[in-house]
């Protein structure tokens, strides 16, 4: 079980450190990461949600409510309470809550989810993903960049309007929602040109994960008080929320199982592509990555040994 967990997590500790090492060894700086970011806001990472979208049954969509309920709650519900407590309690600016958010109620589950779900649960692990994803991807990431991309008090005020047409010409939002259309449609693209977008799409988690390594090395990593209650309520409290769900809603043993485990997977890396993005917490951010990924070797092997 742990030796799974290990396997799943390991590149992506391995990929943070390279990063971190490329930084010491001055090959790139806090800038040239900004631009790798860019590159995979641009175009890497719309091309891997849209080619994602475009991968699935339409079946699939139509398929496991009680399970797409789970995550729908639990995902959605997190960000919103997260993003409250933050901003209107603790008093964060409304950008940095947002990312926060994301962070906690938002796992890793195109780079995590499949090597650990797929060996624990064989095919049907890809119903929690394809879930999942079509959750971040249509409703958490767009509104983080909703509000990433309006304007602060010392800026220029922008309309509701204005802003939520920007929102909707960022590649990363509009990309996925297309994917949706075209498979509600029943539309599929080519093989060889699904294939060939496939090529830069495949550099998004390695190129994310590397700008976060150059990020740790240029703001240090910080294990703040920020940093461990975010890492407790996404590794902890966020799986017990799922169970919690699933527990009103009756659902089987195997359902209940999927949905908690995807929840248990350690916070995406889109936090911090979107943080370097628009420069806000790069160090926060990426601390909590690092931290919850190697943090989750335990918790999740703790969920797994209850839920499996």
């Amino acid at each position: 079980m742990i030796e799974t967990i290990i396997a799943a997590l390991l590149p992506i500790v391995v990929t943070i450190l390279l990063g971190f090492l490329a930084g010491w060894h001055h090959d790139f700086d806090s800038k040239q990461a900004s631009i790798l970011s860019r590159m995979v806001m641009l175009y890497a990472l719309p091309l891997t949600l849209f080619v994602g979208m475009m991968g699935l049954s339409r079946d699939i969509l139509f398929q496991q409510k009680t399970m797409a309920l789970i995550l729908l709650i639990t995902m959605v519900g997190g960000y919103a309470l997260v993003y409250l407590f933050t901003h209107y309690v603790l008093r964060k600016e409304s950008k940095i809550s947002a990312l926060l958010a994301l962070c906690i109620s938002g796992p890793s589950i195109p780079f995590v989810g499949i090597p650990v779900l797929g060996f624990l649960f064989g095919n049907v692990s890809t119903i929690p993903i394809a879930l999942g994803s079509i959750i971040m991807n249509l409703i958490q990431v767009p509104i983080t960049v909703f509000i990433l991309s309006s304007g602060s008090t010392t800026e220029k005020k922008v309309s509701i309007k204005d802003n939520m047409i920007h929102t909707l010409k960022e590649p990363v939002v509009w990309a996925p929602i297309l994917g949706v259309i075209l498979l509600l449609c029943n539309i599929h693209i080519p093989a060889q040109i699904s294939s060939s977008l496939k090529l830069l799409g495949g550099a998004t988690g390695g190129a994310a994960l590397f700008a976060a390594g150059i990020v740790l090395y240029s703001y240090r990593v910080v294990f703040n008080l920020t940093t461990a209650c975010a890492i407790i309520a996404k590794n902890i409290i966020m799986p017990s929320v799922a169970f919690g769900v699933a527990y009103l809603f009756s659902a089987d043993i195997r359902t209940v199982g999927l949905s908690v485990i995807t929840i248990a997977i350690p916070t995406a890396s889109i936090g911090v592509i979107l943080s370097v993005q628009y420069k806000i917490a790069e160090q926060q951010i990426a601390s909590i990555l690092f931290c919850s990924t190697v943090f989750s070797i335990v918790t999740m092997s703790v969920f797994l040994y209850f839920f499996n």
